[in-house]
């Protein structure tokens, strides 16, 4: 596996993970060399997507330095193949690479409106802002043909229920017709990522994202109809996009974003080397330097899984970004509050029968 083609893709390398002990899958090397033979290598790996049928949509937690306690998450694995992402690892649990795996067979979960529905209808159940796109892309391309994402929208609109949407695709224009009733009604808020407006980075840190423009141009499209808009500058990659941090600022204020936060690079588990690899290929004359300053920023190590700590980072570094983009965001008029969003609103499933008044 880690010789088929991966032209356009994040990840430069399939590794299965050993971390839960599961077999490693076996390549016939005699097949790829007949296949080399014949027509110059193993043709470019195509998207598969399978069905998965959970029991259950929503995801709880309990960390103190997250600032939601529920999600959902209507797929698994993401085609944006942006190789930094912490998610990566997950696609272990399934027998397969968080590598190029993870960019290419994906898991979609139709029934998650049908399922959360269930949930909401629970005696006892108290609405709190439901979060979308926490661990992959609710907008990433295989929405366009599930419209799982939508589905989950239409339900929690029905019910007045509040939610937040985090992604790095304009398509989340195509659901403003639900996203900006919401919003009036103080239901929901929107945050976009912008890592870098380099087109160059862009190219293989986020291979198959919308590029920084159309993203901008989404952050204006919801602004304009009154959606509350965030904008993430998140990861910060140290000597690859953190110079960039003042102009995304003043790029996304312009856009129309009235908050902002941003958040260093993580790499857990199977991220780190396959994040090293991506380096050595791509930015060979600073891979050491860069890795360097990431371990300043994570306690000598290449990972820090310690709340709070993890979101921030720590050291001369972690306080460099943090002053740069406090000013950044001064200059240019951004808030870094957090968006209150109303909970008394939620209407509770009636079911078949109406509940008695």
């Amino acid at each position: 596996m880690p010789i088929e083609s991966k032209k356009g893709r994040g990840a430069t390398r399939n590794d299965a993970s050993s971390r839960f002990n599961l077999k490693q899958h076996v390549v016939d090397g005699d097949w790829l060399d007949e296949a080399e033979a014949i027509d110059g290598g193993p043709p470019p790996r195509r998207t598969t997507v399978t069905i998965e049928r959970p029991k259950t949509i929503l995801t709880r937690n309990q960390s103190p330095d997250l600032g939601f306690d529920r999600s959902v998450n209507p797929y698994r694995g993401c085609e944006h193949g942006c190789i930094y992402c912490f998610a990566r690892p997950t696609h272990a649990y399934h027998d397969l690479s968080p590598g190029v795996d993870f960019e290419s067979r994906l898991f979609v979960k139709p029934d998650a409106a049908q399922l959360l529905l269930k949930t909401l209808s629970r005696d006892g159940y108290e609405a709190k802002p439901i979060a979308l796109g926490t661990n992959t892309d609710p907008y990433q391309p295989i929405e366009g043909r599930w419209k799982v994402t939508r589905s989950i929208l239409e339900t929690l609109c029905d019910l007045k229920h509040p939610f937040t949407i985090t992604t790095k695709s304009d398509r989340v224009l195509r659901d403003i017709d639900l996203i900006a009733p919401a919003a009036r009604l103080g239901l929901c808020g929107v945050a976009l990522s912008v890592t870098s407006l380099s087109a160059d980075i862009h190219r293989t840190l986020e291979p198959r994202a919308p590029a920084a423009r159309k993203r901008l141009a989404a952050i204006k499209a919801l602004a304009d109809e009154g959606v509350p808009v965030y904008l993430s500058v998140s990861p910060v990659v140290p000597h690859i996009t953190d110079h960039e941090m003042e102009a995304i600022v003043e790029a996304g204020a312009k856009a129309g974003a009235k908050m902002a936060f941003y958040l260093p690079v993580r790499l857990p588990h199977e991220v780190a080397p396959l994040f090293k690899d991506w380096l050595e290929a791509h930015y060979p004359d600073r891979a050491g330097k860069v890795m360097a300053t990431i371990r300043s920023l994570r306690g000598g190590r290449d990972n820090d899984p310690r709340f709070f700590s993890r979101q921030r980072g720590e050291g001369v570094w972690a306080d460099l970004f943090a002053r740069r983009f406090a000013k950044a965001c001064r200059d240019n008029g951004i808030g870094r509050e957090k968006i209150k969003l109303n909970c008394g609103l939620f209407t509770p499933p009636q079911g078949a029968q109406l509940r008695l008044i």
